[in-house]
């Protein structure tokens, strides 16, 4: 009898066996990190780290359904892949819409609740980036997802700046600033998603 790692099935499933391991351990720190953010964007006034929050918040319901597209065809793939791109879209609408509302209900953010949470956040972040590195060319699912995560190491840098300049300005303007070139790179990263699965569509038809 052939040797089960020489088996091309095998190796498929025991890829399938890794990226559902990873993708566990990333959707429980980000689900937590959720709750963590949120409540303290609530607490410091922050758009950045609302819009930080939402993002978590809609890293772990796309590493949910990528839980769930694993074992699934390349189509199944990327009509998961196409939802996960609407709610980056989503997302990045809603912190959109934040920026606005602040504009005319204006507060001064907490920036040393931003910065002890920003970077929590990015140590959070960092530990599933490394952990979905080695996944990251394994399908258009696995692709999506380390996406979501860079994009995430980039959002937690931002809020840690953000909050020194709170504090050196004294001025609500650089959280405002933040939040709306966050707003666009969930945008543009939500485009590139949606394209690839676009892609993979017209590739599984």
């Amino acid at each position: 009898m052939a040797d089960c790692c020489h088996d091309t099935s095998c190796a498929i499933e025991a890829l399938k066996q890794r990226q559902s391991k990873t993708l566990k351990i990333v959707l429980g720190i980000n689900a937590i990190m959720f709750l963590i953010v949120f409540g303290a964007g609530l607490l410091a006034h922050s758009t950045a780290l609302l819009s930080d929050s939402l993002d978590n918040l809609g890293d772990a319901l796309t590493y949910a359904l990528s839980l769930y597209v694993v074992s699934r065809s390349i189509r199944e793939k990327a009509v998961v892949a196409l939802f996960k791109g609407g709610l980056m879209l989503a997302a990045g609408l809603f912190v959109l819409g934040q920026v606005v509302y602040r504009l005319w209900v204006p507060a001064l953010p907490m920036f040393d609740t931003m910065g002890v949470v920003g970077l929590l956040s990015l140590l959070a972040n960092s530990l599933c980036l490394f952990l979905l590195w080695k996944h990251k060319g394994d399908d258009i699912n696995m692709e999506s997802v380390w996406a979501c995560s860079r994009n995430d190491i980039a959002t937690n840098l931002a809020v840690i700046l953000t909050a020194g300049a709170v504090w050196l300005f004294n001025a609500a303007w650089p959280d405002l600033v933040v939040g709306l070139a966050l707003a666009v790179l969930l945008i543009s990263s939500s485009i590139k998603v949606l394209s690839s699965a676009f892609h993979a569509l017209r590739r599984a038809d």
